[in-house]
């Protein structure tokens, strides 16, 4: 992902996305056509964007485990599911 923070939520979602995460890259305030390229080519084909999109991959794998049947997400969805019904 490229960020590249204005304004609001916008430089947490950076921070996070970029070194918390490690599935981004921030765009320099001064953006010139060349340097976006510059990272759209970083992001793609370079040695961080292969970093990134393997930190993605694991993202993804915990979210799976996470939604599936009998995982964090799963679970905790029932029971509000289940405080919700019992309030009725």
């Amino acid at each position: 992902m490229m960020c590249w923070p204005f304004f609001a939520d916008q430089q947490t979602n950076c921070r996070y996305t970029c070194n918390e995460w490690e599935v981004g890259m921030e765009i320099e305030n001064n953006v010139k056509r060349d340097e976006v390229e510059k990272l759209v080519r970083e992001l793609m084909e370079g040695e961080n964007g292969k970093k990134m999109k393997n930190k993605a991959m694991e993202w993804k794998k915990l979210a799976e485990k996470a939604s599936s049947p009998g995982g964090s997400s799963s679970l905790n969805l029932d029971k509000l599911v289940n405080v919700l019904l019992s309030r009725n």
